[in-house]
C-alpha cells in the first residue's frame, strides 16, 4: 500500500507540472487573438502567483482539516475548473479571473506533498518527486504545441490538459483510502511532538531573517525560482520572436527546458550519493551559464535549443539541494520555518520577475532574455557562496 499510495503522490506531482509551462508555450499565440502587448503574459502569470502565495500559507491549516489526500484531490479538481475556463475564454481579462483558481489550487498541494513525502519517504524520493513535476511540465508544452499544429487553437490544447487534470482528480478521488493509515491527526501529533522535543517556539518571519545566513538562502531562493519561471514563461516567445521559429514549432521546442530539468533530477537522485548538496548546486549553475552562453551565440536555432536543455539540466538540482541543505545550514530546530519562508520567497521570485522581463521586452526586446537570465544567476550564486560561508 505504501507504494502504491508513492505512485499516486507521483501522479499527483505530475498534475501540479502539467499547467505550469502552458502559458509560456501557448502566449506566443494567445496575445495576438486578444489584441494586447506581449507583457501582458506577466499580469496572468503574477494572478497565478498571488494565488499560489494565498493557497500556500493556508496549507498547513487545510491539511490539518482534510489530510492532505482530500486537499491533493481538491487542488487538482481546482486547477481542472481553472483549465477548462481558460479554454472557453474569448478575453485577456476573462483568463485573468480564470487564473485565481489556477494558482490557488497549486500552491497547497505543492506544500502538502512536498512536507508529506519529506515526513513519509526517503529523501532520494524528493528529487524523483520533482522530476515527475517535470514529466507534467515537459507534455504540457509538448501537448500544446500538437493542439497548435493541428490548428486546433490554444484553446483545445488547454482544455486536452483539462481533461486529463479531470482524470487525475477521479483517481486521486478513488485513492483516498490509501491515506487513512495517514489522518491529520496522525500528522498534527507528529508536529507537536516535533514541537516539543525541539523546545522552541514558532519563529516569526522578523526573527528568521535576523538569523545568520538567513536572507543569503530567501534571495538564493528568490533567484533560482525567478529565473526558472521566466525561462518557462518566455522561452517560447524568445524562440519565436527573437530567432523567428514559427510560434507552433517555439511551443513544442520549449518544452526541452522542462525535459531538462524533468532528466536531470531524475539523474540528480543518483549524483546525490557521491556529491553534497553545495556540490551539486554550484554544479547546477555552472551549467546554467553554459546554457545561457549557448543562448546568446549567434548561428543555429540547434544552439538555442541546447541551450535551453543545458538551463533545464542546471536548474535540476538547485532546488531540492537547497531545502534539503537547510538543516544542515540552520539546524534541524529552526529548518520547518526556515523552509516555509523560503518558499514565500520562491513564490514572490515567480510572481515578480517574469512579468519585469515582460516589461523589458515590450520597452526594448524579447532578445535580452539570456543576459536578464544571467544576471539573477550571478546574483543566486553570490548569495549561495555567502550563505556557504556564514554557516560554514
Amino acid at each position: 500500500m505504501t507504494q502504491l499510495l508513492l505512485a499516486i503522490i507521483y501522479l499527483a506531482f505530475i498534475s501540479l507540472g502539467l499547467p505550469d509551462s502552458l502559458l509560456g508555450s501557448a502566449w506566443p499565440t494567445m496575445y495576438q487573438q486578444f489584441g494586447v502587448p506581449i507583457s501582458y503574459a506577466g499580469i496572468i502569470s503574477m494572478i497565478i502567483s498571488a494565488g499560489t502565495i494565498v493557497s500556500s500559507l493556508q496549507s498547513d491549516r487545510l491539511t490539518k482539516k482534510l489530510g492532505t489526500g482530500k486537499v491533493t484531490a481538491i487542488s487538482v479538481a481546482a486547477t481542472a475548473v481553472a483549465l477548462f475556463g481558460f479554454s472557453f475564454s474569448h478575453s485577456f481579462w476573462a483568463l485573468c479571473l480564470w487564473a485565481i483558481p489556477y494558482g490557488l489550487g497549486a500552491g497547497s498541494v505543492d506544500a502538502s506533498l512536498n512536507n508529506y513525502v519529506a515526513l513519509h519517504y526517503e529523501s532520494r524520493h524528493m528529487s524523483w518527486l520533482h522530476c515527475m513535476w517535470g514529466v507534467g511540465a515537459t507534455a504540457g508544452p509538448y501537448i500544446m504545441g500538437i493542439a497548435l499544429s493541428m490548428g486546433q487553437g490554444w484553446n483545445m490544447g488547454y482544455r486536452y490538459i483539462g481533461i486529463i487534470q479531470v482524470i487525475l482528480t477521479s483517481v486521486l478521488i478513488f485513492s483516498l483510502p490509501l491515506w487513512k493509515g495517514r489522518t491529520e491527526e496522525t500528522e498534527v501529533e507528529e508536529l507537536q511532538t516535533d514541537q516539543a522535543e525541539n523546545g522552541k517556539k514558532v519563529l516569526s518571519v522578523r526573527e528568521i531573517l535576523k538569523i545568520s545566513g538567513a536572507r543569503e538562502v530567501m534571495l538564493c531562493f528568490f533567484c533560482y525560482c525567478a529565473l526558472e519561471q521566466t525561462t518557462g514563461l518566455w522561452a517560447s516567445s524568445y524562440l519565436s520572436l527573437h530567432k523567428g521559429i514559427p510560434a507552433e514549432t517555439a511551443a513544442a521546442f520549449a518544452s526541452l527546458f522542462f525535459i531538462g530539468i524533468t532528466v536531470g533530477r531524475a539523474i540528480s537522485g543518483f549524483v546525490t550519493m557521491k556529491l553534497n548538496d553545495i556540490q551539486m548546486i554550484r554544479l547546477g549553475q555552472g551549467i546554467i551559464v553554459a546554457g545561457i552562453v549557448a543562448m546568446i551565440l549567434p548561428g543555429s536555432n540547434i544552439l538555442a535549443m541546447a541551450g535551453l536543455v543545458l538551463i533545464g539540466l542546471g536548474c535540476a538540482p538547485i532546488y531540492p539541494c537547497v531545502i534539503h541543505s537547510t538543516p544542515a545550514h540552520f539546524g534541524a530546530d529552526k529548518s520547518q520555518a526556515i523552509i516555509g519562508v523560503q518558499m514565500a520567497f520562491a513564490y514572490i521570485g515567480t510572481m515578480l520577475m517574469p512579468p519585469l522581463f515582460g516589461m523589458i521586452a515590450r520597452g526594448i526586446s524579447v532578445a535580452l532574455l539570456p543576459f536578464y537570465l544571467f544576471a539573477i544567476l550571478v546574483v543566486m550564486i553570490i548569495m549561495h557562496e555567502l550563505l556557504t560561508k556564514k554557516t560554514a
